[in-house]
């Protein structure tokens, strides 16, 4: 989504972090902050590994640990510094391999791969369309993967790889449901789009009158939508999508240009994304950002916003609050240990005891 609505938030720090109280087996999980050496805003996170785990953000920022999270590099990707891009995905396979979302305007929506940790990228893909503007991409396999952008007159675009970025294909208009006036999904932490078991995919959208979730269960050829009851509207709608198996799944947003507002920012569904209902509102108020489902661990979900992390142990149902300063992004690299990132380079491990 075009990135006005991300100016709201940017100053949102907020303070320190709260204890995390005694161990129990649902306990809260331990926040333990890491040193990332950047002062960039980081959005995105991708863990393959708990010891591997990249990074991005604006001002090309791209970071990468292979010893979990003990020390920090900083890759740079030719042309992105000069060019000021905004790295607000990445997609990890290991240590040596990552596809990176540029999202803004026209060129500069663009997709970078390395296979060689970072030392050389590859520019697979550059967007021509000036009305254009890539949100979040999600891969099935380090082959197979789909990229969204916000709407172009009428039609939300999705392109599609099937031979490891070397084509990023555009999907037929016809494949997808009519776009509502306005409606895109929001660049805020590479999760606006999720694929899971092969074949089945997810978006989340915003910006329009309906926050929906358009689903894919044929590797994103074809799509069907579904309303949900998070709030919608101008800056306001789903920012985040995540699924622990083909049924279970969650979205999470809200007013993202209401920093100070509690809305109706998560929903669940139970039936693969046909219906949602409201679940519980973290306890920060504003947007929620990013979220994901802890894997392993049913039930448990973190969730990360400009005014807090928060934790489930009950699909969305009962939230505890973890931290009151800024997340854009999580994401777990197994069942005990995840990161989250956001404003001024913070990097914050996310430990289950």
């Amino acid at each position: 989504m075009k990135g006005a609505w991300l100016v709201v938030a940017l100053s949102l720090a907020g303070c320190g972090h709260q204890s995390p109280g005694p161990v129990t087996p649902r306990a809260r999980p331990i926040l333990e902050p890491a040193r990332s050496g950047t002062a960039a805003l980081l959005q995105a996170v991708s863990a393959p590994s708990e010891q591997v785990v990249w990074i991005s953000g604006h001002q090309a920022a791209v970071l990468r640990t292979r010893d979990g999270g003990a020390t920090w590099e900083r890759l740079a990707v030719p042309g992105a510094a000069t060019d000021s891009l905004e790295f607000r995905d990445v997609y990890a396979v290991d240590a040596d391999t990552a596809y990176l979302l540029a999202a803004g305007p026209g060129s500069r929506s663009r997709i970078y791969q390395t296979t060689n940790g970072g030392r050389s990228w590859s520019l697979q893909f550059t967007n021509r369309d000036s009305s254009a503007f890539y949100d979040c991409f999600d891969f099935w396999s380090p082959q197979r993967g789909l990229a969204l952008s916000d709407a172009v007159d009428g039609h939300l675009l999705v392109r599609r790889t099937t031979d490891g970025g070397a084509h990023w294909d555009l999907a037929p208009a016809d494949s997808l449901p009519p776009a509502q006036k306005g409606e895109g999904g929001f660049a805020a932490s590479g999760t606006c789009v999720v694929t899971l078991a092969g074949r089945f995919a997810w978006i989340g959208t915003g910006a329009a009158d309906t926050a929906r979730v358009l689903t894919s269960i044929d590797g994103g050829r074809t799509w069907r939508s579904a309303a949900t009851p998070i709030a919608a509207g101008n800056f306001a709608g789903i920012a985040s999508v995540a699924f622990r198996d083909t049924l279970h799944g969650i979205v999470l947003g809200g007013k993202l240009g209401s920093p100070s507002e509690f809305s109706d920012n998560v929903a669940v569904t139970v039936d693969g994304g046909r219906t949602w209902r409201l679940a519980g509102r973290p306890g920060f108020s504003g947007a929620v950002y990013g979220g994901a489902m802890v894997p392993g661990r049913p039930g448990s979900v973190i969730a990360a916003g400009p005014r807090g992390l928060a934790y489930s142990p009950d699909d969305g149902t009962t939230w505890t609050t973890l931290d009151t300063l800024a997340y854009w992004s999580v994401g777990f690299a197994s069942p005990r240990l995840g990161w989250a990132v956001g404003p001024a380079g913070r990097v914050t491990r996310i430990r289950f005891p």
